[in-house]
């Protein structure tokens, strides 16, 4: 479904994919199936996305951000891809972001140009990550800092695998994928 108001330039959409209301996706743009595009996202020209991602509102996706499978990117996440952004003065090319399977960024959080997101992860709201998250990592702050873990199923552990409830987790439980 894509909604009336929204402008899709691009044929690249998988089936079961949802376009909401006032967004804009340019020409280039490569979206998975089953996806969830919300109300007033951008997404430019050299952007591809996989299956079952979730964009929430007043999300900019610009050029050499790769998402991955099963990722949730929070309302009024930034991407940015250049990294000494001068007006009208255009790199050759843009730092690739690349954001892996199944991790989480939080509402208002800045990805800076050319990080990679690792598998799972999770960023926390209003985070600014200024460089790369290894998987099943919890970063949250201004600059984004290690603060736990969590795991594949989305149980947030502190800096010593311990839960909410002081259970110790085993490393292998964070999975490998």
């Amino acid at each position: 479904m894509i909604h009336p108001t929204a402008e899709v330039q691009t044929s690249h959409i998988g089936d079961g994919t949802m376009v909401w209301q006032y967004s804009v996706i340019l020409s280039g743009a490569i979206i998975g199936k089953n996806c969830n595009i919300n109300f007033n996202v951008f997404i430019e020209n050299d952007v591809i996305i996989g299956d079952n991602v979730t964009i929430k509102s007043g999300v900019q996706v610009w050029d050499g951000v790769r998402i991955e499978d099963d990722v949730f990117v929070g309302p009024n996440v930034t991407f940015t891809n250049d990294l000494v952004p001068r007006s009208k003065q255009y790199p050759e090319s843009f730092k690739e972001t690349i954001v892996s399977k199944g991790c989480s960024i939080g509402a208002n959080s800045t990805i800076v140009a050319g990080n990679i997101i690792g598998a799972y992860a999770f960023i926390g709201a209003g985070s600014v990550v200024t460089k790369s998250i290894s998987p099943y990592h919890v970063y949250y702050g201004n600059p984004a800092k290690h603060k736990g873990y969590i795991t594949k199923d989305g149980v947030l552990l502190d800096l010593g695998f311990k839960d909410k409830n002081g259970i110790i987790h085993k490393i292998i439980e964070l999975g490998n994928d």
